[in-house]
């Protein structure tokens, strides 16, 4: 990976931006994407587009999302402890003792996860799984006025984890699921950039995937583009790691190559392409199995408008929900050359009805 992309991405990374709150982080992306896209905005739903060729038939929308998953502060006690909701789905364990930067109106707070000493847990109670009400953060405010004097009801807060780099070319972030995807639809973009196609091309950075029970971003950037294809990157779980069963999830690994994904959201004519342009490509891929819904952004693009040829690339990621999501620099260099290659094949002749 070239180092300015590298610094694109450990910046994009460590940039907080949970969902509702991707101000931060969409600002980075469009900073980075106005280097070489032929038009760069944002919409009123906080999503963040780049285009080359915006003028061009037909249209081709790559989206990845690019907000995390975080906190809320909920209530501020009278000794100036916060208690605090979740912004997306998490496992409750790996909030206990983290460290935490709440994001309020006039900057960053630090804070850390607090929860009753093990010394202090009855012994009955000790095995039991921590829930999010057993737990508070703690920014070292003696009351609750000096509390609501730095932070309010309603801030949002994402955990201290920093991009780090890991040998094999792997990194670690918290921010993986879908920073990753908002960053490979811009780096597709990069290299359409220099070797333009003929259709035009759309990377949208879409917000609040991780709590649109209703489409989120995903479906209103979609309306409004009206793309003849939408390529949705986002993560999927990778299983090289013990304690998995492949039988059930599939079988995909760090630097084995994105992995496309078969089943109802995914339109049969754009899975086709996909894989045509690996193999031309020589890019590795496997293949996932997704019968029903797929729990990302391609659920919202493929219903919308009258309905749009959907492909989902998804990058396989460790630890997926927690401070320490891990995936492999190669995949996303891989992803990045398989959309460019999807996205120069695209012309006003394609048909993408299932025959």
């Amino acid at each position: 990976m070239q180092e300015s992309s590298l610094a694109f991405l450990r910046t994009l990374l460590d940039t907080p931006g949970p969902s509702g709150f991707e101000t931060a982080p969409a600002r980075v992306w469009r900073t980075e994407a106005e280097r070489f896209a032929a038009d760069v905005s944002a919409d009123v739903k906080g999503n963040s587009l780049a285009a080359v060729n915006p003028n061009a038939t037909p249209r081709v929308m790559l989206a990845g999302h690019i907000d995390e998953i975080g906190l809320m502060i909920v209530h501020v006690d009278d000794e100036g402890f916060l208690f605090f909701s979740t912004i997306g789905g998490w496992d409750s364990q790996v909030l206990v003792g983290q460290r935490v930067i709440v994001l309020s109106s006039d900057g960053t707070v630090a804070g850390v996860i607090g929860k009753k000493a093990i010394h202090l847990i009855k012994k009955e109670d000790r095995d039991k799984v921590s829930k999010v009400s057993d737990l508070w953060i703690d920014i070292g405010a003696t009351s609750r006025e000096d509390a609501l004097s730095r932070v309010q009801v309603g801030d949002p807060a994402v955990l201290s984890a920093a991009m780090q780099d890991l040998p094999g070319g792997r990194i670690v972030s918290r921010s993986i699921d879908d920073r990753i995807g908002a960053f490979v639809v811009l780096e597709a973009l990069r290299l359409l950039a220099a070797e333009p196609p003929t259709a035009g091309v759309f990377a949208v950075a879409t917000s609040q995937e991780e709590i649109s029970w209703t489409g989120g971003g995903a479906r209103t950037s979609a309306t409004a583009l009206e793309p003849a294809v939408a390529v949705v990157v986002d993560v999927t779980h990778a299983t090289d790691h013990p304690d998995v069963e492949k039988k059930e999830v599939g079988d995909f690994r760090l630097g084995g190559g994105p992995v496309l994904s078969r089943g109802s959201a995914v339109n049969a004519v754009v899975f086709d392409l996909l894989v045509k342009t690996a193999a031309a490509e020589d890019i590795p891929y496997s293949v996932a199995a997704a019968p029903g819904y797929t729990g990302t952004d391609a659920d919202s693009i493929h219903t919308a408008h009258h309905g749009i040829a959907t492909g989902l690339v998804s990058i396989p990621s460790r630890y997926m929900h927690s401070p320490n999501e891990m995936v492999d620099l190669q995949d996303l260099e891989n992803a990045a050359r398989l959309l460019a290659g999807f996205a120069r094949q695209i012309t006003r002749d394609t048909d993408f009805i299932p025959r």
